[in-house]
């Protein structure tokens, strides 16, 4: 349960500097006259990130009363950790170097923050952190249900808007054409469930070994010692 405690005040801590970081993010660009609440959280990072505080914190909290958080919980976690590892992707390798062309320029670290400390902070727990029962298959529907709502929106925005308003340059058919777009959607949808099948296989992988280390010989013999001593009445009862 040790470890367990670690983790969860290390949830907490990620939540609330996540939650800090938006918020200054916000406060920033209130202050200058360039915040949009329709602009700023419709973007696909920051609805992630506002589920992230959310896991985090319930996450937090689960892991200093539970020995093992919940089915429903790790299923959610799982599928946060697809848009963690998608954001990271997208942000590094599509939009770090795209010209901004906005008028006001903000503070760059929360962007740094977002989309590269936070998504290694949820692969890092991911991969390490003790006690995530093993997921069942069926678990990755789940991945998609989130992106698919944020997407049918955004290009209904972007179609409402005349062609203007579209958050990102590749949803944006006059960028490449609607060919481009479709290409980008069936890539991104086919690397979350990739993403969330490599999470399930090394969560079941991980589940699998334990059970084998729980009836290893070593584990069966500490277990027959131990009982054998009740029986002698060296250990109190």
């Amino acid at each position: 349960m040790r470890n367990r405690t670690i983790v969860g005040a290390l949830r907490l801590a990620a939540g609330l500097a996540l939650l800090t970081t938006i918020v200054i993010q916000v406060t920033d660009r209130a202050l200058n006259n360039a915040f949009d609440p329709w602009e700023y959280f419709s973007y696909f990072t920051i609805e992630s990130s506002l589920i992230n505080i959310a896991v985090f914190f319930v996450g937090g909290a689960m892991a200093l009363r539970l020995a093992v958080d919940t089915g429903w919980f790790t299923t959610i976690r799982m599928a946060t950790l697809t848009y963690a590892v998608v954001t990271a992707g997208v942000y590094n390798l599509l939009l770090r170097n795209v010209p901004y062309t906005g008028d006001f320029v903000g503070l760059q670290w929360p962007n740094e923050v977002i989309h590269v400390w936070v998504p290694l902070f949820i692969l890092l727990d991911w991969l390490f952190s003790p006690g995530r029962p093993a997921l069942p298959w069926r678990s990755l529907r789940v991945v998609v249900l989130f992106p698919v709502a944020w997407l049918l929106y955004t290009l209904m925005r972007g179609a409402a808007s005349g062609g203007e308003i579209y958050p990102y340059p590749f949803l944006d058919p006059a960028t490449a054409g609607w060919g481009s777009v479709v290409a980008y959607i069936v890539g991104l949808t086919a690397f979350l469930v990739a993403i969330g099948a490599l999470a399930v296989t090394y969560g079941r992988s991980r589940g699998r070994r334990s059970r084998r280390s729980a009836t290893s010989p070593q584990s069966a013999d500490r277990g027959a010692k131990f009982f054998a001593a009740r029986e002698d009445g060296r250990i109190s009862r």
